[in-house]
């Protein structure tokens, strides 16, 4: 068991929330509207669409990322049903959008900022992505946007100081055999579990939209930029234990569930789960690359994603002085990140057996 928190992004709107700090996300979104509208024009039979389309978004977040993934597919469901059938699917489709993410994510800053003149009713859905949240067979397309990474616990032994499993650091960064392969085993599991859930809420012949980040096969999570800021968070925890500011035994504690798996582990997990065909496993080409190495911008994407996870676990001044200190490291150590091998991001088209 884990003493680890549930993952949650800063909320609000604030100039440290993941509403304002997550555009390195967005231009994923909007470098795949290509492939994503290609990807339902092909597979999306149309004989799924009836009077009313469902569309889920599974780790939506509070916004506004969210907007911009389900309103591509949107538009491309529209641009499908016009072309072939030649009608206005406005006056034929009526769209419901369903957001789902963590009982404690901020909904209520993703309802205030739903975008005006959407075409679309939407409810949210609270509940762990890794189970059944929606009745069986009620939705034709889910999109899952940089939420694909995530594992449901720390696996058994990684803080267990008597354990040949014991992690010293806060993530899985690759080096240690045994680790990997715990963390793998974890995510394989949960991932497996996604899948099945997914496979029993979608509509025969649905599709599912993954969208995020992993590692080229054969590289460790340590050699990629992700990575290196990632070990530069756990090397600042560490130098405010040694200053007395917080315990060091609440840093030997706290782990990080997700795992960023290479691509053959992703395409082998799907394939051996069954409930899905790969239809395409796209390398698409990032705006930002990997990181803009700017170790200020750098310090505050992070504190964004990882910072109310931070600070459930060490109170919010360790947080603070936590990402103060990254933004020294990642400022005296550019080279490393300069010099990291590139991740890879990618929209994977999962269409339901």
């Amino acid at each position: 068991m884990t003493t680890t928190p549930d993952w949650i992004m800063i909320g609000g709107d604030g100039p440290e929330s993941y509403n304002q700090q997550s555009s390195y996300q967005r231009a994923l979104l909007e470098a795949a509207k290509d492939k994503m509208t290609e990807a339902i024009s092909v597979n999306l039979n149309l004989d799924l669409i009836s009077n009313r389309f469902s569309v889920v978004d599974f780790g939506c977040a509070s916004g506004p990322n969210t907007f911009v993934a389900l309103q591509n597919i949107i538009d491309a469901v529209e641009d499908k049903y016009r072309r072939e059938t030649g009608q206005n699917p406005a006056d034929d489709i009526e769209f419901q959008v369903l957001f789902n993410d963590f009982t404690l994510n901020d909904f209520n800053t993703l309802f205030q900022t739903l975008p005006p003149g959407r075409r679309y009713y939407s409810a949210g859905v609270p509940g762990s992505f890794f189970e059944r949240v929606l009745p069986k067979e009620s939705f034709h397309i889910g999109v899952m946007s940089y939420a694909f990474h995530f594992t449901s616990k720390i696996p058994k032994g990684i803080m267990d100081h008597d354990s040949p499993l014991w992690n010293k650091d806060m993530q899985c960064t690759g080096f240690n055999h045994a680790v990997k392969k715990a963390y793998l085993d974890q995510y394989s599991i949960d991932t497996k579990k996604l899948l099945d859930a997914r496979a029993e809420e979608l509509v025969p012949g649905g599709l599912m939209l993954l969208l995020g980040s992993c590692l080229r096969d054969g590289v460790k999570m340590s050699e990629t930029p992700k990575g290196t800021v990632m070990d530069f968070i756990g090397e600042s925890l560490s130098d405010l234990a040694k200053q007395g500011v917080t315990e060091q035994e609440k840093v030997d504690t706290f782990k990080t569930s997700i795992y960023f798996a290479e691509q053959c582990e992703i395409r082998q997990i799907i394939e051996e789960n069954g409930k899905f065909t790969i239809e395409a496993f796209e390398d698409i080409i990032h705006s930002k690359n990997e990181f803009p190495l700017d170790p200020k911008i750098l310090a505050i994407s992070f504190k964004a994603f990882y910072g109310a996870f931070i600070a459930a676990h060490f109170g919010t001044e360790v947080m603070r002085k936590a990402f103060e200190l990254v933004e020294v490291k990642a400022r005296e150590e550019i080279s490393r990140l300069q010099n990291a091998k590139p991740g890879m991001q990618y929209l994977i088209v999962l269409r339901k057996n």
